[in-house]
Order: structure tokens, then C-alpha cells, then sequence
């Protein structure tokens, strides 16, 4: 019997990241929902894109379905920083805020 581990790592149990995303890698639950589900890419596609299994995908994707909750934290932590960041020119939200990216 093989055993399965799991895909995705909440962000309260994370070490490199701080919402729910793909064990090992960067990628978040929220960025391939938004892949997937808001911009109708083929999970497949979002897969080949970020070198990911198609399976990994879908586990996210569900992750994102079973947890409504901690999925809306995180869309609202991510709105409340964006606000704060309209104030702050420090925050950096985005790769546009980088310096010398005018």
C-alpha cells in the first residue's frame, strides 16, 4: 500500500510561506485557484507552466474547496495589505513596487 503525502502545507504550518501553497515550492493555493478557476487555464497547462504534477493542481484546487474559512483570511490579510500599501510606498506588494522598475 503506498502512502500519500500531502500536497499542500497550510501557512500556519509553513516555514517559507505564510498561506496555504504546494509543499516545497512558493506557489500558493490562492495563485492556482485564480490560474485555474478565474482565468480558465487548463490545470494541465498551470501544471507545465510551474513545473508541477497535474495531480499537485488538483490537490491544491481541492485544498482551496475544503477550507472556504482559511481561504478567505487569506484574501482578506492580502486586501488589508494592499490597502496599507496605497499609504506606505515602503510595502511591497508587487514587482511594480521594486525599485527602478518605473
Amino acid at each position: 500500500m503506498s502512502k500519500q503525502m500531502n500536497t499542500v502545507v497550510s501557512g500556519d504550518e509553513s516555514d517559507i510561506h505564510d498561506e496555504p501553497h504546494i509543499r516545497d515550492r512558493r506557489i500558493t493555493v490562492s495563485h492556482i485557484h485564480a490560474l485555474v478557476e478565474e482565468r480558465d487555464l487548463d490545470a494541465r497547462t498551470v501544471a507545465d507552466r510551474f513545473d508541477l504534477t497535474a495531480s499537485e493542481v488538483y490537490h491544491a484546487l481541492a485544498y482551496y474547496h475544503d477550507h472556504p474559512e482559511e481561504m478567505r483570511a487569506v484574501e482578506e490579510r492580502r486586501r488589508e495589505l494592499h490597502e496599507t500599501a496605497k499609504d506606505d510606498p515602503s510595502i511591497i506588494t508587487g514587482p511594480e513596487d521594486l525599485p527602478g522598475s518605473s
